[in-house]
């Protein structure tokens, strides 16, 4: 927990240096809600050339991972550590932001910043960065929000603060990703799917509706009620078993 904290302030201060404080407006650790649950956003930063959502991440050693990989991994001297793939969680902050501020998604940029002494081991995209964040951010210069825009935005973010507490987020957060309607990682709905090939091959299982853009799964969990009518058939068949042998 500390270590995540101490990254973002790593983070919120290299935007304070790097940037223009009066062209780009900083909100951090903000709290949005949502129609199913709430999300966090390390940094938000609002200009005139968008908005953008800094997520961080204070991680060292080796990182391998790809856009479409679910979990990525870290390697410090030879342990190895998995952690969700950052791309997957700023494009449900994305998509929330959107809806909650009324922006279009095409104004909003989203960055993985990793301010731990790391370095990429496998291609990542452009806006994955370990260093360069405000010159990455300032690339971006066709103004494509109005200064009357940028303090709606602003006004409605301030107007925000406060009103979600960290246990309610994280209450929120189990929610979202216990829940068998919803998919957590984009907000879509959860429909039933069966595997079609492999070793798994008939198995059921829950997956995104808007697959194949988000590639979301999980098992389907068989409740006590569904398992108990075949262990009672296993028991019956056990017995007709002991019986047959006895009986010889």
């Amino acid at each position: 927990m500390f270590k995540g904290w101490f990254g973002e302030q790593k983070t919120e201060i290299n935007l304070w240096f790097s940037l223009d404080k009066k062209l780009y407006r900083r909100f951090h650790d903000v709290i949005i809600p949502s129609d199913n649950g709430t999300t966090q956003v390390d940094h938000i930063l609002v200009s005139p050339f968008g908005l953008f959502i800094v997520e961080t991440k204070n991680k060292t050693g080796w990182i391998y991972g790809s856009e479409t990989q679910s979990k990525w991994t870290q390697v410090v001297y030879k342990n190895k550590y998995s952690f969700q793939n950052p791309l997957k969680q700023t494009y449900r902050q994305k998509k929330v932001l959107s809806k909650f501020l009324d922006v279009n998604e095409s104004n909003i940029e989203t960055v993985v910043y990793f301010n731990g002494d790391s370095e990429f081991k496998t291609e990542l995209p452009s806006n994955v960065l370990s260093y360069g964040l405000g010159s990455y951010i300032q690339q971006f210069q066709d103004t494509v929000l109005s200064n009357d825009e940028v303090n709606r935005i602003c006004s409605l973010l301030i107007s925000n603060e406060g009103k979600i507490s960290k246990q309610e987020h994280l209450q929120s957060l189990h929610d979202r990703h216990t829940s068998d309607t919803v998919c957590p990682s984009c907000g879509s709905d959860l429909v039933e799917r069966t595997v079609k090939q492999g070793s798994r091959i008939g198995n059921r299982f829950l997956g995104c509706s808007s697959y194949p853009k988000c590639k979301f799964s999980k098992d389907i969990q068989v409740s006590y009620e569904e398992r108990k009518p075949i262990g009672i058939w296993v028991v019956i068949l056990v017995v007709i078993v002991l019986i047959v042998l006895l009986s010889n």
